[in-house]
């Protein structure tokens, strides 16, 4: 029930982000998945949650070989890996002997937030560029 809460929660951005996706979908669901996991900073577990949307992305397109849209978002999204909480660094910092291993905590939000928001913003420009060359 998590997960669909989660997706209900994400609802609106995802509308956004992946206009072509119903909200309802698997696609929509496994979309959020792989988003929480990323915000939770267990990037592992997103993966097999954004291979699977990309599955059922493809099987909603109208076929092809080229990758829609919304399915280069979710590759931005992802590799961007917008996280809250950087798990991974924050144990490796406390398997290093760092004395304070979250202190990289802000930096790590501000930096991923940063990312994520200029990867939207060119994905964005070049389905736009995209569109107008069609």
């Amino acid at each position: 029930g998590l997960a669909d809460r989660f997706a209900r929660v994400l609802a609106r951005p995802l509308g956004w982000l992946y206009p072509s996706v119903p909200a309802g979908s698997p696609a929509a669901r496994l979309i959020s998945l792989n988003m929480a996991a990323n915000m939770l900073g267990v990037g592992n577990a997103a993966t097999p949650a954004g291979l699977e949307a990309i599955k059922e992305m493809k099987a909603m397109g109208r076929g092809g070989g080229e990758a829609s849209d919304d399915m280069c978002m979710l590759l931005v999204v992802n590799c961007s890996s917008l996280q809250l909480i950087p798990t991974t660094v924050i144990a490796l910092r406390q398997a290093a002997g760092s004395a304070s291993p979250s202190d990289i905590l802000l930096p790590a939000i501000l930096a991923s937030i940063t990312a994520t928001a200029f990867g939207i913003a060119a994905a964005k420009a070049m389905a736009s560029i995209r569109r107008l060359r069609r």
